[in-house]
């Protein structure tokens, strides 16, 4: 049995890989998830340390710093967790000839162009977190020959820090509540990305590794919506189980200033993904519902 190494065990893109471990057990692949304090990107030597000590076959990096906002304060955290961390990490794997699947965001482009981005697209970051997510990019790239990058977009899961769960605690609070509706985007249920990423590893094992397996893809929700749509889908499959919605006020980005700015249209294309490897994530949509259902009928409180 392959040893299959994911960092960021505390995250949401690991949460629902936990879920989906007895697929990659069908690939021949045993998952080992490790995260703080045994693997730290403020402390490089354990990213060799804890590489020696799994010897894996594949690994998935979904650690991150993703604090947006924080990011414009504390830069030179969000380097070592978006940028040098992952890029020695990909070396370790360019050097031991390891497939490395690494996750990056839409944030490395400035939202300007008014479609949705291709990977061949030039990026532009409006902020730290896009900026060291974009130099972590290129020196995976530039390292780590089996690389395969994957930008996504609005994750959301029945855990952690996110919209969905952000907008249903704020429901709870409030009677009106005021959304950005001028920034756009394609929601990303975790357990989708999960998935695809399980369809890639299989690829890469059954089919080995060819020139068109590596580079830049675009993985995100398919279709896109607004900040002030999405929450209101949000409360549309909340009302299911009997929750009131808040009156939904449809503001400007200026209207909600944040110390970060944010891309006002970072939709992606996700084609390239479909034409390489047969993968397609489903809807936005479609499983937004089974996420809420979840939120809504689990003990904890929002």
């Amino acid at each position: 049995m392959m040893t299959l190494l994911v960092t960021g065990v505390r995250g949401q893109l690991a949460q629902a890989l936990t879920a989906l471990s007895p697929k990659f057990l069908e690939h021949g692949y045993a998952m080992r998830q490790v995260g703080r304090p045994e693997f730290n990107f403020d402390r490089p030597e354990t990213i060799d340390a804890l590489f020696e000590a799994t010897a894996p076959a594949f690994v998935v990096n979904a650690a991150a710093w993703t604090a947006v906002d924080l990011a414009e304060t504390e830069p030179d955290a969000a380097t070592r967790a978006n940028d040098t961390g992952p890029a020695r990490l990909g070396a370790l794997c360019a050097k031991n000839g390891i497939p490395f699947v690494h996750i990056s965001t839409d944030y490395v482009f400035d939202g300007a162009k008014g479609a949705p981005y291709l990977e061949t697209d030039s990026p532009n970051p409006l902020g730290v977190y896009g900026a060291t997510k974009l130099a972590g990019e290129r020196k995976i790239g530039d390292l780590s020959a089996r690389s395969v990058i994957l930008r996504t977009s609005w994750i959301y899961h029945t855990g952690g820090k996110n919209f969905v769960r952000t907008v249903l605690a704020a429901g709870k609070k409030t009677n009106v509540l005021r959304v950005v509706a001028d920034q756009f985007g394609c929601p990303t249920a975790a357990d989708d990305l999960g998935e695809a990423i399980v369809a890639i590893v299989a690829h890469i094992t059954e089919n080995g590794w060819h020139n068109g397996c590596g580079g830049i893809f675009h993985a995100a929700g398919s279709g896109d919506t607004s900040w002030f749509d999405f929450a209101r889908a949000i409360f549309e499959a909340a009302s299911r189980h009997g929750r009131p919605a808040p009156s939904l006020v449809p503001i400007a980005t200026a209207d909600w200033p944040t110390v970060a700015r944010r891309p006002a249209d970072s939709r992606l294309d996700c084609g390239k993904l479909s034409a390489v490897y047969g993968v397609r994530l489903p809807p936005w949509h479609s499983t937004l519902g089974k996420v809420v259902d979840h939120i809504c009928k689990s003990r904890e409180k929002l």
